[in-house]
């Protein structure tokens, strides 16, 4: 008789003990949970002023006969102001001072990658053309004045 108390007594315990983990593990579970779905949303960057857009299917020859193979293709800025220029297509580009057959050095991207942004700041007023090294067909102005 005495062994079977002691045995009732331990399975009481081990009962007491295992509900006692189980509702550990809940409750760092539930606490796991709400961490894992909390999250911290970055504040979209503001695109920057004097932004021009080379749209997705900018590469093809017929990306627009309105000249939207850079969008604007034509800005007009101040003396002192930057241009951004954002490659949203899957396709590389440039953007490339002058005309295709005559590049005149002033400014050059290389090649940009998809979402990658170039800028340049224009000094001097004047008409500047541009085009992209690739895809000739891609050409904008950009215009500054006072």
């Amino acid at each position: 008789k005495e062994t079977w108390k002691i045995n009732n007594v331990n399975k009481k315990i081990g009962i007491v003990i295992g509900v006692i983990v189980l509702g550990m593990i809940f409750v760092v579970s539930d606490i796991n949970f709400e961490e894992q779905n909390v999250s911290i949303q970055p504040e979209e960057p503001e695109e920057p002023e004097n932004l021009v857009l080379m749209p997705v299917k900018a590469a093809r020859p017929d990306c627009g006969p309105n000249d939207e193979c850079y969008i604007p293709s034509k800005i007009t800025i101040k003396p002192g102001e930057t241009v951004y220029w954002k490659n949203q297509d899957a396709a590389f580009h440039s953007v490339t001072s002058g005309f295709y057959d005559d590049p005149d050095g002033l400014f050059d991207s290389e090649l940009l990658d998809p979402e990658d942004i170039f800028s340049y700041k224009f000094t001097e007023e004047g008409i500047y053309d541009y085009y992209c090294t690739l895809h000739p067909w891609m050409k904008g102005i950009i215009l500054v004045e006072r």
